[in-house]
């Protein structure tokens, strides 16, 4: 009875915290992936902080879109399958909702200066919120040591930014070296544990 309560409990926290974070978080999906990181590490310690990460390159390298990604992951961490549905409508309710109420108004949206002005205020703080995004994951990269990790962020910046590349390219790239460098690990492990 007790167990069943606090899963009752952890899936309310979870569907009221995804739903909250989505409604108030504008600019896609490395903006509300840094608001869990704060949510679900820092505040309710559900999950460490390299987990977060995890869950952040699952979410961006799958189909689909990133928030709804990482609240499938997150869900299924706390609560199974069942916590990936709750975790699925809350992050998924609102949006709808706004999109829903947008429709109904878009003429008059579109045409009023007012909104028109918040819109384009809230875009350099969905900047702001970005950048502190990619700071957080570079210096995760960098702390890690690996020379191979950091002239793999260096060349996927590069490729992206400079050479153009499309992002699914530099991810499958990304990934390649990772298995290959991670197939080489398990071998040397091998033979470490042979002699």
């Amino acid at each position: 009875m007790k167990t069943e309560q606090n899963k009752l409990k952890t899936l309310w926290q979870l569907f009221v915290a995804t739903f909250l974070l989505s409604a108030f978080t504008f600019g896609g999906g490395f903006v509300i992936v840094s608001l869990m990181k704060k949510k679900f590490v820092e505040e309710l310690g559900w999950l460490e902080e390299d987990e977060m990460l995890d869950i952040t390159a699952i979410a961006q390298s799958s189909p689909g879109p990133i928030p709804i990604n990482a609240s499938v992951i997150l869900g299924y961490r706390m609560c199974g399958i069942v916590g990936s549905l709750v975790a699925i409508l809350g992050t998924a309710l609102p949006p709808m909702i706004i999109i829903s109420v947008i429709s109904v108004f878009y003429t008059q949206f579109r045409t009023n200066r007012i909104i028109a002005t918040a819109l384009q205020v809230m875009r350099a703080g969905v900047a702001a919120v970005i950048c502190d995004v990619v700071i957080n994951l570079a210096q995760k990269v960098v702390q890690t040591r690996r020379a191979l990790y950091i002239l793999l962020m260096a060349a996927a910046f590069v490729g992206k930014v400079i050479l153009g590349l499309d992002a699914m390219v530099v991810i499958l790239c990304c990934l390649v070296v990772g298995l290959i460098d991670l197939a080489y690990e398990q071998k040397c492990k091998t033979r470490k544990e042979l002699s």
